[in-house]
């Protein structure tokens, strides 16, 4: 009776959204590629697994969801793991003659293959490949049942360490903080703050309850048709400089989000124009964005870190919101154009507090009215919109991955009814852009992925230009 009770007090109990994302048909995984500056040691990944992962209780437990004859309540069973069943090493032809497109294979088919229930829901897959941009690499997937991206990413890099200083965890850029005002001024700062949040709340969140009311974005070459069935089944990614998205950012005076995100608008026109009737005009064209955002209060991995090495408590779990972002998707002339719109739209997203709205809507259904209704409100919102956006601030030193020296990490999600899921994640001195695609939809990412970058380069010649033409402009004055 005791050892029964003592069992019934290990197993926990599975949150609302970790349920949602593992009902039957709807699985949703994190996928994370990891490129590697030397050829990855198995043994060594196994041993360094087994000193960090498995000591977080999610990674040592598995998930029972109650679907299935016998049912009952979900919960988590803690269970032995042993690592060495987790960690994938397949054969490589050394002679493959295309290994970035064996990369990208490799990755579609790992994502989409069933994942074993009876145990915890992660595993690793260190490919002896090298590639463009790696000596090897180590794609890794995890259920989101066990976390949002974010935590998950944030757990993967508390498991590795500075290059500069083995025993140092990663350290990421630091937002700037405000000029220090007088306390007069800074009241009347944080009273017409006040005011506009509430104001842009009221707005934005009017504006997706509307949304989710009617019917969604425009059919076209990035849609199908209402009803139609999703999927993203190809993984690719490109990497690019982060400095060429800084030299537009101190041109434009915005923030790299802003340029990220007008580059992808810009993309997307260009790729729109070159695909649909050429008479059919892109200002009649409606497109909105899903952008997921961390509702946590801070991302320290040294609290992660600090959980799996000596058992400390951490807040864990799915706890994120989302927003819908309209989409500019114009034949404009000005290239900078796409990147003052994702501004305006920025700037009004960040003074609402929609994503809290949508998180307490979503928490609101589950506990009212169950998973079903919560999937099915999903369905509507991904399946009225053309893509799902986010940008990831990667660590800003060089890390190792269990003595691994990284060449880059790209992120990326599967399982989300969305035909494009762009993802893209720094590192150090680098942007990796990842696409998954519903090839159904579009047949040909790579086109796309280059026309994104490709307005990277015309965003930065033009705004080169226009430094120029300023430079020029304040010398005739004082001649």
């Amino acid at each position: 009776m005791s050892s029964k009770k003592q069992a019934t007090e290990e197993e926990e109990p599975v949150s609302p959204f970790a349920q949602l994302f593992s009902m039957p048909g709807h699985d949703v995984f994190n996928i994370v590629t990891i490129g590697c500056k030397t050829e990855t040691d198995p043994s060594t990944v196994i041993e360094g697994l087994k000193n960090t992962l498995i000591n977080h209780p999610r990674f040592s437990s598995i998930l029972v969801t109650g679907h299935g004859e016998g049912k009952g309540k979900p919960k988590w069973i803690p269970t032995k793991v042993k690592v060495e069943d987790h960690v994938i090493v397949p054969y490589i032809d050394p002679d493959i003659e295309n290994p970035d497109e064996f990369l990208e294979n490799y990755t579609s088919n790992m994502a989409l293959s069933p994942m074993d229930m009876s145990k915890p829901l992660w595993e690793f897959h260190l490919l002896k490949l090298k590639t463009s941009h790696a000596e090897s690499v180590a794609v890794a997937r995890f259920h989101h049942s066990l976390g949002d991206g974010m935590s998950l990413m944030s757990l993967l890099l508390a498991c590795t360490r500075k290059i500069c200083d083995p025993e140092a965890l990663p350290i990421f850029v630091a937002p700037k903080k405000s000029k220090a005002k007088n306390a007069c001024w800074s009241f009347v700062a944080w009273l017409w703050f006040l005011v506009k949040t509430m104001f842009h709340t009221c707005v934005e969140v009017s504006k997706a309850l509307a949304f989710m009311c009617f019917p969604g974005d425009t059919t076209t070459y990035l849609t199908v048709k209402p009803g139609a069935t999703l999927s993203a089944n190809k993984f690719i990614h490109q990497i690019i400089p982060l400095d060429d998205v800084k030299n537009v950012k101190n041109a434009m005076n915005m923030t790299v989000n802003d340029v990220l995100f007008g580059m992808v608008q810009a993309g997307l026109s260009r790729y729109l124009n070159q695909r649909d009737d050429p008479r059919k005009a892109l200002d009649k064209i409606c497109h909105h964005g899903v952008v997921f955002f961390n509702l946590r209060p801070n991302r320290d991995i040294e609290d992660l870190a600090n959980m799996m090495a000596k058992g400390s408590k951490c807040r864990w779990g799915n706890s994120i919101g989302y927003v819908l972002i309209p989409l500019w998707l114009k034949s404009e002339d000005d290239i900078l154009e796409y990147v003052r719109q994702a501004k305006t739209t920025m700037d009004r997203k960040k003074l609402s507090l929609e994503p809290l709205f949508s998180y307490g809507l979503l928490k609101l259904t589950m506990k009212i009215f169950g998973t079903t209704a919560v999937k099915n409100l999903l369905n509507r919102i991904f399946g009225n919109t053309t893509m799902l956006f986010s940008n990831v601030i990667g660590p800003a030193e060089e890390i190792s991955f269990f003595g691994h020296q990284i060449s880059y990490i790209a992120a990326s999600s599967l399982g989300i009814p969305q035909a494009l899921i762009l993802i893209i994640q720094s590192y150090v001195d680098k942007l990796i852009i990842n696409l998954a695609v519903d090839l159904d939809v579009i047949p040909d990412p790579h086109h796309l992925c280059d026309l994104i970058i490709e307005a990277l380069s015309m965003m930065k010649y033009a705004a080169s230009k226009k430094i120029c033409h300023a430079s020029e402009v304040k010398q005739n004055i004082w001649c």
